[in-house]
């Protein structure tokens, strides 16, 4: 960003452009000098003001940042220093703020595109999809062809429901500006969302630049590993001349001696709802690693690799890559072997120690009433820094309806580190709670394996369940994740799956009630109510 603010004063207008051109050429030492000088001047020097906020924003002082652009602002109130602000706020996580703040610029700037295109930014990450398309379409009649409006305004409407209009958007996006791998990842939502998998698996393969940390900030690049990339087919194993790791292998062996390295992905729910292709990839590799997050690896090694014994699980750091011949991301493997709606494989693949799981059962059969249908519930995600983690998320309060039906002994798979996601205090009474004692997902699954059915909001023990084969009853949101699709009230991921949605967005009333209406009543077998 420039400064538009230079000094009158000849001496001080020297040192201003020698500040500026310091900075601009990454010279941080020199430019703080040149602006503390001027400011010892002035104190009042706007422009050295907005400078050394700018100086801070460029390394990441977003405390002082603000600091100083709100002493700028307080001198001279441009445009420009309104949207330096509102880029700090919302790097800071102050989305409300960061609205003000654009709101109070554009009242002096109302054609300003920058100050119109963050507060759009703004609304849309506190999940105020409605106004946030109001102000991407204002700003896109006063700049038509800007693509990161056009791309936003249809990640938008993506989530308000309009796939058709969303799909629009980002065509136009990534027409305007290829390849804009921000909008191809978007679209490969909305393509995955109505079922179009072949033509979506391309587009998804830019899912990284949409990645969040646990915090719900941008996260690092994808991981770079000097192996060529399997994308499906026949792999080869190169040949002696160029060593095992070459990219040119054309020449080499064929499946039998080639060895897959699946790097993970981001949440817990991928990693189970991918895995199925693990044993799949070793119909092509004579040996497959896969780099486990450690809270899956004993379940998966229970499951998989002692069926499967070319699978191996690997420690969640990256291995020596000499071992290794290919590398796949977990998510790429349903582009590599040409997934569609028609032939996912493998409903059931994870399963539950049985030793594990009678002792869960002796303690379950060891409660009064123990006819009673168990019913497993989970009312959070996890990752609460998540913008999707509000929107597909109840309190303990909203599900306690359902807790006060009788004849269900409900058992809790809620295991979060956020105390606002435990059960409170009124609720907890009617659970069973032994999830202090659940170390990993081993556990859980043994503890599933009990049950007759799981409800949960849309996380990782959904995944988990519906890969045991468990009925699951998915209390999806309104226009939910890609992976459950549209308007539809089963998964042909997991057949045992059956999903309540919201019908208007943040409505669970609604569901909860269709939800209590399938549940069991006395007198009636429980497996009637389970398809």
């Amino acid at each position: 960003m420039s400064n538009p603010f230079p000094s009158s004063s000849n001496v001080i207008t020297a040192w201003y452009h020698e500040a500026e051109e310091a900075r601009r050429t990454g010279h941080v030492e020199t430019a703080q000098a040149c602006l503390d000088r001027i400011l010892a001047h002035d104190p009042g020097h706007a422009g050295a003001l907005y400078s050394h906020a700018l100086l801070a924003l460029d390394s990441n002082q977003l405390e002082a940042a603000q600091r100083w652009v709100e002493c700028a602002i307080e001198v001279q109130p441009h445009p420009a220093f309104y949207h330096t602000l509102c880029v700090i706020q919302i790097k800071s996580g102050a989305y409300a703020s960061a609205a003000q703040t654009a709101q109070r610029g554009l009242a002096r700037e109302p054609d300003s595109l920058a100050l119109h295109y963050v507060l759009a930014l703004a609304l849309q990450v506190q999940g105020r999809h409605q106004d946030a398309a109001t102000i991407y379409r204002r700003l896109l009649e006063l700049k038509p062809d800007h693509a990161a409006a056009l791309a936003n305004l249809g990640s938008v409407v993506k989530e308000m429901g309009s796939l058709d209009e969303a799909e629009r958007h980002l065509r136009q996006a990534i027409a305007l500006a290829p390849p804009y791998p921000g909008a191809r990842a978007n679209l490969a939502h909305v393509l995955l969302a109505v079922g179009r998998y072949e033509e979506a698996w391309p587009y998804f393969e830019d899912r990284w630049v949409n990645f969040l940390d646990a915090d719900g900030r941008p996260a690092s690049e994808r991981t770079q590993l000097p192996l060529p990339e399997w994308k499906g087919g026949h792999p080869h194993v190169a040949n002696c001349a160029n060593g095992p790791n070459s990219a040119s292998a054309a020449q080499g062996a064929l499946a039998s001696e080639a060895r897959l390295l699946v790097l993970p992905e981001q949440g817990h729910g991928d990693s189970l709802q991918f895995v199925r292709y693990l044993p799949l990839a070793l119909a092509r590799f004579s040996r497959v690693g896969y780099i486990c997050p450690p809270p899956l690896r004993r379940l998966y090694e229970e499951s998989l690799c002692a069926r499967w014994p070319g699978l191996v699980m690997l420690d969640d750091a990256f291995p020596e890559t000499g071992d290794w011949d290919w590398q796949c991301s977990l998510m790429s493997l349903p582009m590599a072997f040409g997934t569609r709606l028609d032939n996912i494989p493998a409903a059931t693949y994870l399963y539950a120690d049985s030793r594990r799981a009678g002792q869960w059962g002796a303690r379950l059969a060891a409660l009064p009433n123990p006819e009673l249908p168990r019913v497993g519930v989970v009312w959070a995600g996890g990752h609460s820094g998540f913008t999707d983690d509000k929107a597909r998320s109840l309190m303990c309060a909203q599900i306690a309806p359902l807790l006060a039906l009788p004849y269900v002994r409900w058992i809790s798979l809620q295991k979060t580190d956020d105390p606002a996601k435990r059960a409170d205090a009124a609720n907890a009474s009617r659970l069973i709670d032994w999830t202090d004692e659940i170390a990993d997902f081993a556990d859980t699954a043994a503890l599933i394996e009990n049950l007759d059915l799981v409800i949960s909001v849309d996380t990782s023990v959904a995944h988990l369940a519906a890969a045991m084969g468990k009925p699951v009853w998915l209390l999806n949101r309104f226009a939910g994740c890609w992976r459950w699709l549209r308007d539809r009230d089963d998964s042909p991921w997991y057949p045992s799956v059956r999903i309540f949605t919201q019908s208007q967005r943040d409505n669970w009333n609604d569901v909860l009630e269709r939800v209590a209406a399938a549940l069991p009543i006395q007198g009636k077998p429980y497996r009637t109510f389970v398809r």
